[in-house]
């Protein structure tokens, strides 16, 4: 049996859209570093040839290489991420390092309902008297 993989695309344009929308990068904010309007880059983005020069500018307006966009893949971007920003090492320290047990949060906060309840119950039972009374008196 033949195994194939998948050919990557070669649309750079909308391998600069990926790495941009994975780094949770605006297009505004890749406008403004570039000196163009947010317009120029979303045409950027919807080519399928970037030059070069024009490749190497991206790049460094999102703080990757431009290899890193060229060869758009898993783990190449999972590796830039990680180096260049740090985000999957704090999320998974920031999950390692839970200071709370989040059943005990919620159990907390189920018991806080029932306290609520409670007194919200108390409150609604002071006003059926008092409006029985009334009507008592007007009879």
């Amino acid at each position: 049996m033949e195994h194939r993989t998948k050919t990557p695309s070669k649309h750079l344009g909308r391998k600069i859209m990926q790495m941009r929308e994975l780094l949770g990068i605006r297009q505004e904010a890749v406008a403004e570093k570039l000196g163009v309007s947010q317009q120029a880059v979303s045409k950027i983005e919807q080519n399928e040839n970037v030059d070069d020069a024009m490749m190497e500018r991206v790049a460094k307006a999102l703080g990757v290489n431009a290899e890193a966009i060229k060869d758009l893949n898993e783990e190449a971007t999972v590796y830039n991420i990680v180096t260049n920003h740090g985000t999957a090492t704090g999320l998974a320290n920031q999950n390692y390092n839970c200071t709370f047990n989040p059943f005990d949060k919620w159990a907390e906060a189920i018991e806080e309902n029932k306290k609520l309840y409670e007194v919200l119950l108390e409150s609604e039972r002071k006003r059926i008297a008092l409006l029985e009374k009334l009507l008592e008196d007007k009879k």
